[in-house]
C-alpha cells in the first residue's frame, strides 16, 4: 500500500472513532494505547538486530523465529560457508527497513480497525 492510502484509511478510520459514544472512545482509547506501535521501534529493532526482532514486535512470531534460526545456523557455520546465510537474511530484511514507515502503519491502521470493531461490537453498560 502506498502511504496516501494508509492515511486516507487511518483518516477514515479516526472519523468513526469521532463518532462513537464518550465511552466507547474511552474504552477505544485504553485499548488502543496497548496495541499500537512506534514505527521508529521497528526500524531500530530492524537496523540493529538482524534477528527477526522486528518481527517478534509486530506479533508476527513465526517470521521472527525463522529469521533467528537462519541467523544463529549461519554464525554457527559460519566458517563453512554461514556467512552467506547471514548476508542473504540481512538482503531480505534489507528492504522491510527502508519500508518501517508503511509496514508499521499499515499494522496500526489494522490495529485500529480490530479495536474499532471490537468497541462497537462490546454491549454497553
Amino acid at each position: 500500500m502506498d502511504d496516501q492510502t494508509l492515511r486516507d484509511e487511518e483518516e477514515s478510520l479516526r472519523q468513526q472513532i469521532a463518532q462513537l459514544s464518550n465511552q466507547q472512545k474511552q474504552y477505544y482509547y485504553e485499548l488502543e494505547t496497548q496495541r499500537i506501535k512506534d514505527p521508529d521501534t521497528y526500524a531500530v529493532l530492524n537496523y540493529f538486530f538482524v534477528t527477526g526482532l522486528h518481527h517478534f514486535y509486530l506479533g508476527k512470531n513465526m517470521q521472527g523465529a525463522i529469521d533467528l534460526i537462519i541467523l544463529a545456523l549461519g554464525i554457527l557455520t559460519i566458517e563453512y560457508y554461514g556467512w552467506v546465510l547471514i548476508i542473504l537474511i540481512s538482503l531480505y530484511e534489507l528492504p522491510q527497513l527502508f519500508r518501517s514507515q508503511s509496514i508499521v502503519h499499515k499494522y496500526n491502521n489494522d490495529m485500529m480497525r480490530m479495536t474499532l470493531a471490537e468497541v462497537t461490537h462490546r454491549p454497553v453498560f
